[in-house]
């Protein structure tokens, strides 16, 4: 990577909450030095944001990607995760490094291809799950000599909900029921197995709190690629309040709106209201063998939104826009390899170095 003594230009796709969010994180970084924020929509707002600009971008248009891409030191995509196709195309023309959020597996089996033989950094996934989870979960797994199990669990939940789903939207509702649509992958007897949506369905409580987890597609990242043959038991669900699956269970199968996202999703957009209020649970639960024998290590926390820049952001926009910033913090420091990088190749003790990563997750 060419560094530049005053810092990096990040281009951002997409003004949404996450988006936005990436940009506010940013200002008060010293690796960055300007933040360009690309959308379709006019008027974002920016104020407060002395790094930050906007400008016009239809990523429809493959000259407008390109235009927007060459002007920038790194790329970040916040764009709904069907985009960055072309987004992270526009990037591997042009030689730029290449960020993202996305839990869809074929985007991301996609952009592995488009960085073979890269001379730029390639790592989607980035944010909270996938992500943040699978930097601590792989420097748990690696802290011990042999692993049993590991389990990733993570929410982002309502603080108070009063309708039958336990839920209200707090980030893309395209990329929800994404999740909840895909084949998942997970580790048994050391072999990689695929997983049903919303399939395995538990119990787990947490600070006396119940939570019910199920299989989602996306949050494993590469994990079971990675430790296929050297763990036991790995596996990814999402954490919801008890009764929410059983209710997207009859909407996406018994009603079979799975074949559907487009028109479920508006569905979601019109009727399920956005909250501010909300919760993010992560938990992370290793066993293993270490010197002194069988051992369990664990990272339990729940996370909450906070002001920066004057700006209130909610639990899962400063959980995810941490995740991707302390990313690009090691990248700006020269730390990722060119290519395809996976979350598990940065240690939870790089992550926690950096500024957000410290601040937000953190203990």
């Amino acid at each position: 990577m060419k560094k530049r003594a005053q810092g990096l230009q990040i281009g951002i796709v997409g003004a949404g909450k996450i988006g936005g969010t990436i940009a506010t994180l940013l200002e008060s970084c010293d690796f960055c030095r300007s933040v360009i924020v690309g959308d379709s929509r006019r008027n974002i707002d920016l104020k407060g944001l002395k790094k930050a600009r906007a400008v016009l971008l239809d990523v429809k248009g493959a000259a407008a990607v390109s235009c927007f891409v060459d002007g920038c030191d790194a790329i970040v995509s916040a764009a709904p995760y069907y985009l960055n196709r072309r987004i992270a195309t526009a990037c591997a023309r042009a030689g730029i490094s290449y960020f993202d959020l996305t839990e869809d597996v074929e985007t991301t089996a996609f952009i592995r291809k488009l960085a073979e033989d890269s001379e730029a950094t390639f790592m989607p996934q980035c944010g909270l799950a996938p992500g943040a989870i699978n930097i601590i979960g792989g420097s748990l797994m690696s802290s011990l000599q042999k692993v049993r199990q590991c389990e990733l669990r993570v929410g982002a939940l309502p603080l108070h909900a009063s309708n039958q789903m336990k839920y209200y939207l707090s980030w893309s509702t395209a990329g929800l029921i994404n999740e909840y649509c895909q084949i998942g992958e997970a580790l048994h007897c050391c072999r990689r197995l695929p997983t049903l949506p919303l399939d395995g369905v538990e119990r787990i409580t947490i600070d006396g709190a119940e939570y019910e987890a199920f299989n989602t597609s996306g949050g494993v990242a590469t994990m079971c690629e990675t430790f296929e043959g050297r763990v036991g038991e790995l596996s990814y669900k999402t954490l919801r309040y008890p009764g929410h699956r059983d209710l997207m269970k009859f909407l996406l199968q018994d009603l079979n709106l799975g074949t559907k996202q487009e028109l479920l999703t508006q569905i979601f957009d019109q009727e399920v209201p956005l909250t501010d209020s909300d919760v993010v649970v992560f938990y992370v639960s290793v066993v293993g063998q270490d010197a002194g024998g069988l051992v369990q290590r664990s990272f339990v926390k729940k996370m909450r939104g906070d002001k920066v820049e004057g700006r209130r952001l909610n639990a899962i926009q400063l959980t995810t826009a941490a995740g991707v910033v302390a990313v690009l913090e090691i990248f700006a420091k020269g730390c990722l390899s060119k290519g395809f990088v996976k979350q598990e190749s940065i240690s939870m003790g790089e992550f926690m170095g950096t500024q957000w990563g410290k601040r937000v997750y953190g203990t």
